[in-house]
């Protein structure tokens, strides 16, 4: 089956053999018109001959350059508690990938569960969407996310995630690679963000910002992590992370990048006895759970722990008979805060005007 994860294995150059060899040239076939078609569409805004619509709020977008998972729940999350905490009225616009009518997606009710005060609407129409925000809510800003490819919709400052482990999408655009479109878009960006930095040594990440500048010269920069934050259980009860320090853990996840999440619980110094990963929004139905339950049963764990994403998802308080806690992370600064910051003053200063 050419699932999520036998496709990054072939598109990364990993997975090996003749039949690999034929499968990147196929999927390189379909690359050249894929980025035709994307410069072909970013000409049209550029030009005018698409219309980019404001919506009486000021717009802060964050999205990526590369599919897959680059921690914008974490960022996302970060700007609302920013903008709230200058009293802000904010909302959250994004496109409900997997949601159904009236219902939050995971990462929809994960941030829900995080900050009950933000406005969050789904809509594959997000101008729709921002127009309700500003509408039936007053809201004052809108973020905007996974925005970097919508053009519909102005924004007053654009921010892309770049993830330390894939940044450039190995060098391809999709479907031979994993990039959403030529590293030339990098040059509409008001900000590179390098998540998941703590991963990579210090020559890596100046690599890394050599490339992107190369493309979007003078560009603002930050670099930051994923720290744990703590345990939570379904019912909302939170746990200091040392709960499981020496025990037992069997943990599974459904994200686009499982290798962020795996780290960080080698961070927290958990025993790992077992890892299961699914593909990113995975729905987890009856089936599936009673087959986790019976593998964690199996590996005689004394916790199951997945990701606050995950537990949205999953009812229950417990799996197999164990205790089941989400790793809670927040994101942390490790450089470029402070000019953050001081874009975002600048964002709220200036009211809504066009870019």
């Amino acid at each position: 089956m050419f699932d999520a994860a036998h496709f990054r294995e072939v598109v990364s150059g990993r997975r090996r053999g003749p039949v690999a060899t034929v499968l990147r040239g196929v999927l390189r076939l379909g690359e050249t018109p894929y980025c035709l078609a994307m410069r072909r569409r970013n000409r049209g805004f550029e030009s005018g001959r698409f219309a980019i619509h404001q919506v009486g709020a000021r717009v802060v977008s964050v999205g990526n350059l590369s599919l897959g998972g680059t921690g914008k729940t974490p960022m996302v999350e970060w700007l609302a508690r920013w903008f709230l905490q200058r009293g802000t009225r904010t909302a959250i616009v994004s496109r409900g990938y997997k949601s159904k009518a009236g219902v939050l997606n995971d990462e929809g009710q994960e941030l829900s569960q995080k900050l009950p005060a933000v406005v969050h609407l789904q809509n594959p129409d997000r101008v729709a969407a921002a127009h309700q925000a500003v509408e039936q809510f007053d809201s004052q800003i809108i973020i905007l996310d996974d925005g970097f490819q919508h053009r519909r919709l102005h924004r007053d400052f654009d921010i892309v995630l770049l993830d330390a482990l894939e940044p450039f999408g190995f060098g391809h655009v999709f479907p031979r690679g994993m990039l959403r479109e030529p590293l030339a878009g990098l040059a509409r960006a008001d900000m590179a963000v390098l998540t998941r930095a703590d991963m990579i040594d210090q020559t890596e990440r100046t690599r890394i910002r050599t490339i992107v500048e190369q493309y979007a010269p003078g560009i603002a920069w930050a670099q930051c992590r994923h720290a744990p934050r703590g345990l939570l259980a379904a019912h909302r009860h939170e746990e200091s992370l040392d709960t499981l320090c020496g025990r037992r853990v069997a943990a599974f996840c459904g994200l686009g990048n499982p290798a962020g999440f795996r780290h960080t619980l080698n961070q927290c110094n958990y025993n790992v006895i077992g890892w299961r990963e699914f593909p990113d929004h995975f729905i987890y139905n009856r089936d599936t759970v009673d087959e986790l339950a019976g593998w964690v049963d199996s590996l005689d764990a004394e916790f199951a722990v997945c990701t606050h994403k995950d537990l949205v998802k999953l009812a229950g308080n417990d799996l197999g008979g164990r205790p089941l806690r989400a790793l809670c992370v927040g994101l942390e600064f490790l450089t470029g805060q402070t000019e953050l910051e001081s874009k975002l003053e600048t964002v709220l200063a200036q009211g809504h005007t066009a870019k």
